[in-house]
């Protein structure tokens, strides 16, 4: 286990319900420290809407120096219909910064609770069992392509190099390593030039670097398809930024609620960012009824990704389980939590799991 020490997490609140997840993941890493040693020192930032507001700037400069600085960043989301129509969108802030900080692969699990499979759309014996990792490159494609507006047409170019598909390939074949086995790359290959350099190079680096590890082409298409028909066959899916994006958001509801789902966007070196991948939900926000469990298991990947602390980040997901399996959720999921009290509930849990170790290990030894 690391020795304590005292880390600098920089926390970008920003809009809607953002605000409100982030207390909450700051909660419960709090009693994590405590339980652990560990100290965490939380810096609030502007981003988004929030920061337009302020400055009238998406993303200070300010905010991207602390970011730099810090272990770790914990966002909560950016955008609502207050921003649409402006000069400047939230969503500039998140791009930039992703940009700012080198943040090349998006990493979204999903494992879907036995307790939880019936809150799915889709029948139990489809998703019970689904475990799987989406790994959505960040920074290349036509997110970040050149945009064109005349009265007449707009364009957005789609760009990807070589080096930008091998870095996310080299992390989403690592990271099958240490689960299944198997990657499944998504691509439009019948008809981008972009998805047919993707699927060369991603079978070149899987040929010469991880040729142990399974590997499958999809095309995005019949993907989204596959998706629903039969997810438990996957275990890594590797994409395309904006491919990524929408299959990403579309297996969140496998689980039964968008909220439940963290993310972790990570580079070659320094801080990585993680933040729920729902949205900032205007029409909830400041209501006590947003669901904290994507924010919380969102600090959960940062102590294991950014901070080296697994012990302390399972923890957290052994808490979260454990709350989910007794019905203690928020109205998503149809319980009757609001977002503090299922904080709570997963901080009692987190107190409980410590107190059932620390009383084993006197049996043992009495």
């Amino acid at each position: 286990m690391p020795a304590p020490r005292t880390y600098d997490i920089a926390v970008l609140p920003g809009d809607g319900v953002g605000p409100e997840v982030t207390q909450a993941a700051q909660t419960v890493l709090a009693v994590i420290g405590d339980f652990f040693g560990h100290r965490f020192r939380f810096h609030e930032h502007l981003i988004g809407g929030a920061a337009i507001d302020a400055t009238g700037d998406p993303l200070p400069q300010s905010t991207v120096d602390s970011c730099l600085a810090a272990d770790a960043v914990l966002l909560g989301a950016v955008g609502g219909p207050r921003w649409e129509g402006g000069k400047r969108r939230p969503e500039e802030g998140l791009l930039g910064l992703r940009k700012a900080m080198g943040l090349f692969a998006n990493l979204r699990p999903l494992q879907v609770s036995p307790v939880l499979a019936h809150r799915s759309p889709l029948k139990r014996e489809i998703v019970e069992g689904v475990d799987l990792m989406v790994f959505r490159e960040l920074t290349g494609g036509i997110y970040f392509g050149e945009r064109t507006r005349t009265a007449e047409g707009a364009t957005d170019r789609c760009e990807y190099t070589v080096v930008e598909i091998e870095r996310v390939a080299r992390a989403a074949f690592k990271t099958a390593q240490q689960r299944r086995g198997k990657v499944t790359s998504v691509d439009k290959a019948n008809v981008m030039e972009t998805s047919r350099l993707w699927r060369e190079v991603v079978t070149r680096i899987h040929a010469e670097e991880f040729p142990r590890v399974e590997l499958e082409h999809a095309l995005v298409d019949s993907m989204a398809m596959h998706l629903i028909r039969k997810p438990r066959e996957y275990d890594v899916i590797l994409t395309e930024n904006m491919f990524g994006d929408i299959l990403s958001d579309e297996i969140s509801v496998l689980g039964g609620s968008i909220g439940l789902l963290p993310s972790a966007s990570l580079g070659e070196s320094g801080p990585g960012l993680f933040e729920p991948i729902h949205g900032s939900a205007p029409d909830i926000a400041g209501k006590d009824i947003a669901n904290p469990v994507g924010a919380i298991l969102s600090a959960a990947l940062m102590l294991r990704h950014s901070l080296g602390l697994d012990d302390e980040a399972g923890s957290i997901e052994a808490a979260v389980a454990a709350v989910l399996s007794a019905g203690q959720t928020t109205a998503d999921l149809g319980g009757t939590l609001g977002t503090r009290a299922a904080t709570d509930a997963i901080v009692d849990a987190i107190r409980a799991i410590h107190w059932a170790a620390a009383h084993r290990i006197q049996m043992h030894w009495a």
